[in-house]
């Protein structure tokens, strides 16, 4: 057999590269990924949206590299993914920067310094031959002339990103500067989730890292919420794959009413908080892939409040399924079979908190409004008859009047919107507000006046009973001032 070279058509591939699948943020993540690589301390992110020419840049103070490793860094396949790589290289395959580059733009400039050097190479796709892969080398003065150069210090990295055609195509000016500024918030959120363990710098695993977009500070959101101190954190498993060990830390999140009302709105805004349960893979302390539950277990009520955080090293590369992009990562059957393991044992958990919560609420009420039934595996939710104000109300109406309003609360029991209130509460449970708007304390202590006539005309009940009777309705849940008030000038 004879064998024939057979390279491919340059421009063509090129091209075709360009659609991974890479979103915004996930280039800037696969790029930001050898600013780590080259022991950086601070990334920053420049975006200007409103120029003609929108262009990004991404500015690392890293090693830097000279002339010959910024050359050899522009190929393609520059390292074989099945080469060794250092334990914090969160490099895979050598394609990072120039796949994730061009899915975003037709003009790479990558501006390296190193011991105070500077050296410069460009990849252009409009310049490309079918044949041949030709990169232009910038001299002292063609560097001087990039945009934010100047950002560089005595060593470090600046890609730039020019031609922006997949975010700004068939956009007027005005267009184009909405959408980029949709997607620099996007940006932000993703890079604080993918990155928050370099930029909180958690106590022997990670080092600090720190990024900006457009000069604003990147603050690292954490998906395990380990700062409330209602957050459970379980017991942390292990398997051993070859000689290296793949950590598995399961949490169990707090109950929403444990979190301040700008605690919840951050995490809502970032993952939505409520729904983004499963596990969470990093590989040497970047998130990886997250979310999901690996076909393990369904998602659903019994694992909301669960997440699993799985440390993987570099050196396991091989066991387990990761793209291009770095946006995918898939276990191994034995961390798999750890998994299904922990997931049966924090599902337990998990719906403790809701049915916990939920059962307090009723124990806390001596006399609750509401009764619940569970008959033949059906439940249902009616009002309490025998609850103070409406055997207090029914006390003031005739037989038959109390025949119809013993009717109007079995309807009112079974016309509950339960499937409205279910998707408001599992989306959005701050907002959900049972007090009547608008009341001053004038407006409170009117109420309270009229509760009072119904449940207690004669004015023989204690303070305390009265007290425990306007809790169970949660007119003034966290009002309990209000309440004080009505009760020291009225009994």
């Amino acid at each position: 057999m004879k064998h024939q070279a057979l390279p491919p058509r340059a421009s063509s591939l090129a091209e075709s590269l360009r659609d991974l699948g890479y979103s915004l943020e996930a280039a800037v993540a696969d790029v930001i990924d050898n600013s780590i690589a080259a022991r950086s301390k601070n990334v920053e992110i420049w975006c200007v949206a409103e120029e003609e020419e929108p262009c990004l840049a991404i500015v690392d103070d890293g090693c830097g590299m000279d002339k010959a490793e910024l050359v050899e860094a522009m190929r393609y396949g520059a390292k074989n993914p099945k080469d060794r790589r250092a334990k914090d290289d969160l490099g895979r395959f050598g394609l990072g920067l120039k796949t994730a580059s061009f899915s975003q733009c037709r003009k790479l400039t990558v501006i390296s310094c190193k011991d105070g050097n500077l050296s410069g190479a460009v990849w252009d796709l409009d310049v490309l031959s079918d044949d041949e892969w030709l990169i232009g080398v910038l001299d002292k003065r063609e560097i001087d002339k990039v945009r934010w150069v100047e950002r560089l210090g005595k060593s470090g990295t600046l890609v730039l990103w020019e031609c922006l055609d997949r975010l700004t195509e068939r956009l007027t000016s005005e267009g184009r500067s909405e959408v980029l500024s949709d997607k620099l918030t996007q940006l932000t959120h993703h890079l604080s989730l993918v990155f928050h363990r370099f930029l909180s710098s958690e106590v022997g695993r990670t080092r600090k890292v720190a990024m900006k977009v457009n000069g604003h500070g990147l603050v690292g959101f954490d998906p395990f919420c380990r700062n409330n101190r209602a957050t459970q954190p379980l017991p942390t498993q292990s398997v051993v794959l070859g000689n290296h060990r793949v950590d598995i830390h399961p949490y169990i999140l707090p109950h929403h009413s444990k979190l301040s009302r700008k605690e919840f709105d951050f995490y809502r805004s970032r993952s939505e908080f409520l729904s983004n349960q499963g596990a969470y893979v990093y590989r040497s302390g970047r998130l990886m892939a997250w979310g999901d539950w690996f076909r393990l277990v369904p998602k659903g009520e019994a694992t909301k409040l669960a997440r699993v955080q799985i440390d993987f090293p570099a050196e396991l590369d091989e066991f387990w399924t990761i793209d291009i992009k770095k946006s995918r990562a898939y276990p191994p059957p034995a961390v798999r079979e750890q998994l299904r393991q922990i997931i049966g044992r924090i599902t337990d958990q998990s719906t403790r908190v809701h049915t916990g919560r939920s059962r307090r609420l009723f124990e806390r009420d001596v006399m609750p409004m509401w009764t619940r039934y569970a008959e033949r595996g059906v439940v249902r939710y009616v009002p309490n008859e025998e609850h103070p104000l409406f055997v207090g109300f029914a006390g003031l109406l005739a037989d038959e009047q109390r025949a119809k309003f013993s009717s109007l609360l079995d309807m009112i029991g079974s016309s509950i919107p339960v499937e409205a209130i279910y998707s408001d509460y599992s989306s959005a449970p701050k907002d959900i507000d049972s007090r009547e708007e608008g009341l001053d304390a004038a407006g409170v202590a009117r109420k309270l006046r009229q509760l009072r006539s119904i449940v207690d005309p004669r004015a023989n009940m204690g303070a305390e009973q009265f007290r425990r009777i306007v809790r169970s309705t949660r007119l003034l849940e966290g009002q309990d001032d209000l309440l004080d008030d009505f009760v020291s000038k009225d009994f």
